[in-house]
């Protein structure tokens, strides 16, 4: 059975993104792109709401990003993706950016299912919303989050929907030579 994973990028203020959605204040540097390419390959499907979709599709297409970071655009740009959205009708598909499936709502039974299937795990980038219903529905099996030192004051808050508490349990962490700290946890039960 394979497992959904969070992975975000946090704040110290627990923001994934700035109010307008920028990512400006992420900390990356040579250790995060290698940490990046050895993780990026092992996602079976990529998990999206409507706005992280759209800077997805926007980037690893294009050519600067297939030159500059060619081992993440080629796993993103080539795994299978699933787009939680309830205002695209559509999804137009290139030969670089393929395999999308979108859903108009989350049916957890459906979840259910992709999650009893063998193969690699999926993980949701970004996509706060869908973070948050999914942690509601009990669906998320790993919190991935990479602490950025840096506070922003204000943002897109990580859990700002989530209705009851939950505790987690914390399984490993990893340090980053630029202050960033990697914190992996699975939920309590």
């Amino acid at each position: 059975m394979r497992k959904i994973i969070v992975f975000n990028l946090i704040s110290l203020d627990g923001f994934y993104a700035r109010e307008n959605g920028d990512i400006d204040w992420h900390n990356t540097d040579e250790e995060f792109a290698q940490f990046a390419n050895e993780q990026t390959p092992t996602f079976g499907i990529l998990i999206f709401g409507r706005v992280t979709y759209d800077i997805m599709a926007s980037y690893w297409p294009t050519k600067d990003a297939i030159k500059d970071d060619p081992i993440v655009a080629n796993a993103l740009n080539t795994t299978p993706k699933i787009v939680f959205s309830k205002s695209l009708k559509k999804i137009t598909e290139t030969p670089v950016w393929k395999n999308i499936s979108l859903f108009n709502k989350i049916i957890p039974e459906e979840i259910i299912k992709l999650k009893k299937q063998t193969g690699k795990d999926m993980v949701i980038l970004g996509s706060g919303t869908i973070v948050q219903q999914f942690t509601n529905l009990g669906l998320i099996d790993e919190y991935r989050l990479l602490l950025n030192p840096v506070v922003l004051g204000s943002g897109k808050p990580m859990f700002n929907d989530v209705k009851k508490t939950f505790k987690l349990k914390l399984i490993s962490t990893r340090k980053f030579k630029n202050g960033n700290v990697l914190l992996c946890y699975v939920p309590k039960h």
